[in-house]
């Protein structure tokens, strides 16, 4: 069995080698074979100059470099897909996340998992900037995906091979993956991981990043409910408009006929303009969503659904 470590590495230079070290030392005592992908995202410092350094004198340590920044979730999405690994595991590449939990994460998918998410239980960081934003994020998460993982913030996780590589990840959607798996049947659990504090280098999160998490999950939760039936969305508040658009055209209708307001006295003949609009628009765009589906779907010969298994087949 092969382990792949995904390292996203932004302005890390006086980490990188500490990092490398510790988890060659984790290795030494198992039996599993391990490449190490570390994806230079743009750094401005010398985190280049030092990965190539490193990547020369040890040939399981594998670099990818950025032309220019694009994201800790674009240099985990690189990563994963160039991993070769049965097992994927990321981690933060600024010595918060300690390299002696991976053989947790390994037993943990041995024993049936598909996804194992680490919980910072106890977190070395501030409580105002980073500690405060991430709990009630995590609580939203937890509430909307309704998969109960503590810390979807923890970007030290393990995957199988078959379940993370099929997924593409945008912008801060990296941290949705348990939800996701857990949505399509997948095996999700979580271990208490050991959490450093931060010893060189400044930290790239802060409480704006928390907004543009909860943006993501409208969209992850939108397409894990609506991808394959996109109709079923925009049909039904098309719907719900037209429906609007007829009441208020009927009530307008009533009103003129027992001579009780004129249509020009009232805004119910603009609402039941707008509505009806509105709702055929929506309507429209549920049959253009449904084709580009098909178009989606045929043309990279994808299936809206996974098999498990097959017998005697």
């Amino acid at each position: 069995m092969k382990i792949s470590i995904v390292l996203p590495i932004y302005n890390e230079e006086k980490n990188i080698e500490i990092l490398y070290k510790e988890i060659v030392e984790t290795f030494k005592p198992l039996s599993y074979e391990y490449e190490i992908l570390c994806v230079n995202d743009g750094s401005k410092d010398g985190s280049l100059a030092k990965l190539k350094e490193l990547a020369a004198k040890d040939t399981k340590l594998k670099v990818i470099n950025f032309k220019y920044n694009s994201g800790q979730t674009a240099a985990m999405s690189a990563g994963i897909h160039a991993a070769t690994g049965d097992i994927i595991i990321p981690m933060d590449s600024d010595l918060q996340n300690d390299p002696k939990d991976i053989p947790r994460f390994v037993d943990k998918i041995q024993e049936g998992f598909d996804v194992v998410s680490g919980w910072r239980k106890s977190r070395q960081d501030f409580a105002i900037s980073r500690k405060l934003p991430s709990k009630i994020a995590n609580w939203v998460i937890r509430h909307i995906t309704k998969v109960y993982v503590h810390d979807y913030g923890c970007s030290m996780k393990a995957y199988k091979r078959e379940l993370i590589q099929d997924i593409k990840l945008y912008g801060e959607m990296h941290r949705f993956i348990p939800a996701y798996a857990g949505w399509h049947g997948g095996k999700v659990t979580e271990i208490i991981v050991n959490h450093r504090a931060r010893i060189h280098g400044t930290t790239k999160y802060g409480i704006s990043r928390t907004f543009k998490v909860l943006l993501d999950l409208v969209v992850v939760k939108f397409l894990s409910k609506y991808m394959n039936k996109p109709m079923h969305f925009f049909g039904a508040i098309g719907f719900v408009s037209f429906g609007f658009g007829t009441l208020a055209g009927l009530i307008a209708i009533a009103l003129k006929l027992f001579s009780i307001r004129d249509f020009v006295a009232t805004p119910l003949p603009i609402f039941t303009a707008l509505f009806i609009i509105v709702g055929v628009q929506l309507i429209a765009m549920g049959v253009i969503a449904e084709i580009l589906m098909r178009v989606y779907y045929e043309s990279q010969n994808k299936t809206p659904y996974r098999i498990a298994e097959t017998i005697n087949l």
